[in-house]
């Protein structure tokens, strides 16, 4: 088709890597965007900056992301480990800027939390830190990892064991409007959105056609 860029394999496979990397992060669409907290065994809080979040299912309340291949230090993996828990932080627009700045390289003994003037803030429950500026914090413990061979990559699983997010936010049916909480969205590696909803429907039988609710 005209004005349509083609890619085979041989020309992904040889493009300049940032180039690539950027591509091909482009290419699963809207993703999450989540702030991991964790701290390691010697007290020293951590901030990293996630957009492989996804649901893994709901009972068991299970969540899961990806972890880059560990050869080299990955204080988010060693603290899940070294602990057994971690928060998910939502971004929103005031904190976005401040998100993107955890993923800067910081020796082990810096605190992301203090980097990037993010408000650490605790749980009865959970050892690890959530954030304070963030409107929906998830806490979880971890449960297994399972290790991707083909990139070296791990499948992080963790269960859900605490929520706190705006009383407004929520139905009377379940469906949490993270719209309205002011969750935002990413694509590729340094790109944020806004969202607007179009519409909510109805679920689907084979029998009835869906409605807008």
């Amino acid at each position: 088709m005209k004005n349509t860029e083609h890619l085979v394999k041989g020309d992904i496979e040889s493009m300049e890597r940032r180039t690539r990397t950027q591509l091909i992060n482009s290419l699963s669409g809207f993703k999450s965007i989540n702030l991991c907290g964790t701290i390691s065994k010697e007290g020293v809080t951590n901030l990293s900056l996630i957009s492989s979040v996804v649901h893994i299912g709901a009972n068991p309340a299970l969540m899961g992301f990806i972890m880059r291949p560990v050869t080299v230090r990955r204080d988010t993996y060693n603290n899940i480990l070294e602990t057994g828990h971690y928060t998910f932080n939502h971004l929103n627009e005031a904190i976005f800027k401040k998100a993107h700045q955890t993923s800067a390289r910081y020796p082990v003994e810096t605190s992301e939390f203090e980097a990037a003037e993010l408000t650490e803030i605790y749980s009865e429950v959970m050892k690890a830190p959530y954030v304070q500026e963030s409107h929906i914090r998830i806490g979880l413990e971890f449960v297994e990892k399972i290790p991707i061979p083909v990139n070296g990559t791990l499948l992080m699983i963790g269960k859900v064991t605490e929520i706190f997010f705006p009383k407004n936010c929520w139905l009377a049916d379940g469906y949490l409007d993270i719209e309205k909480a002011g969750s935002i969205t990413t694509s590729s590696l340094d790109t944020y959105h806004r969202t607007q909803k179009i519409a909510r429907l109805s679920y689907a039988k084979a029998d009835r056609m869906i409605k807008e609710i």
